[in-house]
């Protein structure tokens, strides 16, 4: 059996040593080890994987599978797809189950789960029936990293949380990380009694299905929304006022709000005759499919499961209204809704269907705040964003299709696409959210707002001045060539000559 770092073998019958709990770690192991106790090897998964343990629970370790978990001999099902859920097993349940797999198995039909195919996953099912490899990446992190992660969310409310250095540290996982540290600070995993194998094993899907390859809607955009909706849930007007269902509704829509984003707007998705758009019928087409992949994973983990079946099913609808309400083509509506409630001061959190409408407006908001953090990080994704669109442009064009509004990069830049973007759809939304909540998160906004605005306005006024400077010049070099050319043509002509310079190399004749 190979061993990381040199940490001993554990029995695996008998509680973690005292002395082995004081710090965590890891060990690999194939699927021909007996580490499992395990008669015959074939019934393990034909994949190599690691056991990590930790101090919180003595009698359980963490197995974390590469590509293919242990299989239904052990009391999980075999999964299609690459997730890298951590499964918490007591191990000597799992021996028990091993010793009796084989008599269940001939009184009790086998239950197969088959997990639905997002864009995400029928492009790795696809690259696999190709032959191509797939990159899997380990989610072994050096203590360093994993406690400069811990100290970051001990500041995951403050307005300038770096969401790409955080998702460095976690190799990836922001998305993991910080939703599940979210739910567990609320005591929602408590409260609403989560399972906690089931709820890790959906961040992991979730996060799964957000496109890696996508430079802006991806896992990352999901984090940023998330840790953005927490500082809006933290508002006084909000803590105050949201119950604990509207609480994980509100974290739960953030993460899945872009779920499975195939990095493409609605128009394009119309115009080369997706599916998605006739199945709904081309209103709101990626938020809606957004909302069905969230509650296909919820369903497939059957994360509440155990919730009685109409209160699952509500939780369901609101979910899809939240998402549902990121649609920027309604972004007029809500916002026309929300500013008529402040005219009439007509707001009243302790009625539910206003508390859902606030939501929806915190969603929206932590959905385009990207103009509203600080200088360092705007900038980042205002290129992100633009690139995406960029990059669908591109591919219009390839296809001989009318390229969509903003998406020609030679007729557009970043700066003019963001200062359009903050002047017609940001600004209004934020000036009114700041009419509802006026705190000092809210100014901030507003301030980091208005000197990004500035800055790209310098940054454009740069640009113009240098593209101005460059064409008097290049016009010069164009005129003096021209003159020098027509001086030769007019000597070789009175010399009656020809000039080498006028022929071009190869037309000679040897």
């Amino acid at each position: 059996m190979e061993v990381c770092y040199q940490l001993p073998v554990l029995p695996l019958d008998r509680p973690v040593p005292k002395h082995v709990l004081s710090r965590r770690g890891a060990i690999s192991f194939s699927s021909s080890s007996s580490l499992f106790g395990a008669p015959d090897p074939r019934q393990l998964s034909q994949r190599r994987g690691a056991i990590s343990y930790d101090s919180s629970d003595q009698t359980a370790l963490y197995i974390r599978m590469l590509d293919v978990r242990v299989r239904s001999q052990v009391g999980f099902e075999p999964e299609r797809g690459s997730s890298h859920p951590y499964l918490c097993i007591d191990f000597r349940t799992l021996h028990t189950r091993l010793g009796c797999g084989s008599a269940s198995a001939s009184s009790a039909p086998e239950r197969r789960v088959h997990r639905l195919l997002s864009f995400q996953r029928y492009l790795h099912s696809s690259r696999l029936l190709r032959g191509i490899p797939q990159q899997i990446p380990l989610h072994l992190l050096d203590g360093d990293y994993t406690g400069q992660a811990r100290c970051m969310l001990e500041k995951v409310g403050t307005w300038n949380f770096d969401i790409f250095l955080f998702d460095r540290l976690t190799n990836g996982n922001s998305l993991i990380t910080l939703t599940f540290h979210l739910l567990n600070q609320y005591g929602l995993v408590e409260l609403f009694q989560l399972d906690m194998v089931k709820l890790w094993r959906f961040l992991v899907m979730v996060q799964e299905d957000y496109h890696s390859d996508n430079p802006y809607h991806n896992a990352v955009h999901a984090a940023d929304v998330t840790q953005a909706m927490y500082c809006y849930l933290r508002e006084p007007m909000l803590a105050k006022s949201l119950t604990s269902c509207d609480i994980l509704l509100g974290i739960l829509a953030a993460a899945t709000h872009d779920l499975d984003h195939p990095g493409v707007n609605q128009p394009f998705l119309i115009k080369t005759d997706h599916y998605l758009t006739t199945l709904y019928r081309n209103t709101s087409v990626l938020e809606n499919h957004h909302w069905k992949s969230a509650v296909g994973l919820l369903r497939e983990t059957g994360l509440f499961s155990h919730l009685p079946a109409e209160d699952r099913m509500n939780m369901e609808r609101e979910l899809g209204s939240l998402i549902l309400a990121t649609d920027i083509s309604r972004q007029n509506d809500y916002l026309s809704r929300f500013r008529l409630h402040l005219d009439q001061d007509n707001l009243c959190l302790s009625n539910a269907s206003h508390r859902h409408f606030i939501l929806q407006m915190a969603l929206k908001c932590a959905d385009i705040c990207n103009p509203c953090r600080p200088w360092e990080l705007s900038k980042q994704w205002s290129e992100k964003v633009t690139e995406e669109f960029f990059q669908q442009g591109d591919i219009e064009k390839k296809h001989k299709l009318e390229v969509s509004p903003l998406c020609d990069r030679e007729a557009n830049t970043v700066g003019n696409i963001q200062m359009g973007f903050m002047t017609y759809v940001a600004e209004p939304l934020f000036a009114e959210w700041a009419r509802f909540s006026d705190t000092r998160l809210s100014q901030t906004m507003l301030g980091h707002m208005g000197l990004n605005k500035a800055s790209w306005g310098g940054l454009q006024q740069e640009q113009t001045s240098v593209s101005e400077e460059a064409e008097p010049s290049t016009a010069g070099t164009n005129t003096l060539n021209s003159a020098a050319a027509i001086a030769r043509r007019d000597s070789n002509t009175a010399t009656g000559g020809t000039s080498s310079i006028e022929i071009p190399q190869g037309s000679r004749e040897s």
